[in-house]
């Protein structure tokens, strides 16, 4: 603008749904969180239907002033991890500290009654504005045609509500729109015989679930409350500004050079009982690392080195800021049954076995998960769960080969990679089709694996 005033207008993908939803909820997130003082940016103006001179929805809010984590995240030396990492850890804690009266997402009661044409949701005062909790924005739970479902997404009342939402949602979806798939994990259909999976399985294990779900509460209160966390926190997601070095670390030169200055992209956040939420962020944790990486390559080297001092450093500071957090994080049983919540309420892709496998390994711990005296309302016969078993085994080795392929190509979630190495990852991706199908003999084998390659284009309509 003339006078150098900047900021950001924002409008939704046109694949985004629900808009309305998407937009509202993601306002009156960021105001709320804004008004606890956390560095979130300022909206100006918004609108979550299409009915305006720009004809969509939108939010304009501030331009923040600094550069994202991720420009500069491979850059930082081993303060300046610890430093970093030690503020995103501060501030998530206080953004989970905040108490919510029930689940769901957040928004302004006024749009929510212009949606619904009523008064609804919990109220959540917050000074003079009147802030409440409404449905779950959560993208699995509108994902395709999943948002024509007249499903409950919340407000949930308690976290046993919470626990059986999704899997609820992912069944009335298969009721309506499922018919039999392939697995979209084109990797896998070979050890399915390339053949397509019924939709009926996954809704037998879903009522399986919840079945189970009705005793996954934890006893301890202070897990069961409800609360916030960013819905994708990740250094693309945090804007930083550089300080001079910072005299109060004589031990570590440098370790104060970086400032959180501001958190970005609340679309889909959600509000969830602890124990569902708690998790070390995908960009910031490395269970999958072996103990000594072979590669020679120093950038590879340098990585592994980077992921393993980010992981550490978020644990940590986690122990000693976010004890809670801590202890979720911790505790294998609520280990566990986050598992099987996130299975129990993805889109359905073609298979069930993950489900399933999880399912099986509930009833063999079930002494465990809820103790002793609670008997387990789901029993598989010892045939199903031997064979349950054997094709874990037998999915092992394509899994081991995505994940080999995935180091080779350099891709990451949904065969994603950073537009500056598409155009290498494309060159990649094309050279090991290649050298795989050459070793493949000409036949059928080989004809099926090349019309199933797992990186080619392919139709996700009926995955929707």
């Amino acid at each position: 603008m003339r006078d150098s005033f900047r900021m950001i207008a924002r409008i939704p993908y046109p694949v985004t749904v629900p808009k309305f939803y998407a937009v509202a909820s993601e306002v009156a997130t960021m105001r709320f969180l804004r008004a606890k003082g956390l560095p979130v940016p300022q909206v100006y103006d918004y609108s979550p239907t299409p009915d305006n001179a720009a004809k969509t929805e939108y939010i304009f809010m501030e331009f923040v002033m600094g550069t994202e984590l991720s420009n500069v995240w491979m850059e930082l030396e081993g303060a300046e991890v610890a430093s970093v990492v030690r503020q995103m850890v501060e501030l998530e804690a206080r953004i989970m500290s905040i108490p919510f009266p029930a689940g769901g997402s957040l928004y302004y009661a006024d749009d929510l009654q212009k949606a619904a044409g009523r008064t609804t949701g919990v109220p959540m005062p917050l000074d003079d504005e009147r802030f409440c909790i409404g449905p779950d924005v959560r993208l699995p739970m509108w994902y395709g045609r999943r948002s024509q479902l007249d499903v409950d997404r919340g407000p949930y009342e308690n976290a046993e509500a919470a626990l059986a939402a999704a899997a609820c949602k992912e069944a009335a979806y298969l009721e309506r729109f499922g018919r039999p798939l392939l697995p979209f994990q084109r990797e896998r259909r070979e050890a399915y015989r390339y053949e397509e999976q019924s939709p009926l399985d996954h809704i037998k294990n879903l009522e399986l679930y919840r079945r189970m779900a009705r005793s996954l509460v934890p006893e301890k209160a202070s897990l069961r409350a409800f609360c916030m966390r960013h819905p994708d926190f990740q250094p693309s997601n945090v804007m930083v500004s550089t300080l001079p070095d910072s005299p109060d670390s004589p031990d570590s030169p440098g370790s104060g050079r970086w400032r959180i200055v501001g958190l970005l992209d609340w679309q889909h956040a959600a509000v969830l009982p602890h124990f569902l939420l708690a998790g070390i962020p995908g960009r910031l944790q490395n269970y999958g690392d072996p103990g000594s990486p072979r590669q020679s390559d120093y950038v590879n080297v340098y990585g592994r080195y980077h992921a393993r001092l980010v992981h550490f450093h978020y644990a940590k500071s986690t122990m000693e800021l976010n004890e809670l957090h801590h202890d979720a994080l911790s505790d294998p049983v609520s280990i566990f049954i986050r598992r099987l919540f996130d299975r129990a309420g993805a889109p359905w892709e073609g298979e069930t076995h993950d489900l399933k496998a999880l399912l099986v390994e509930a009833t063999e711990k079930w002494a465990e998960l809820v103790g002793a005296d609670v008997p387990c309302p789901v029993e598989f016969e010892p045939d199903d769960v031997s064979k349950t078993k054997a094709f874990s085994e037998r999915l092992r080795l394509p899994d081991g080969n995505f994940a080999g392929c995935q180091t080779i190509v350099g891709f990451e979630t949904e065969t994603w990679v950073p537009n500056e190495h598409y155009e290498r990852g494309k060159a990649l991706a094309e050279l090991l089709k290649l050298t795989v199908l050459k070793e493949i003999p000409a036949g059928e084998a080989r004809d099926k694996a090349e019309a199933n390659w797992f990186l080619d284009d392919m139709n996700e309509d009926d995955y929707m």
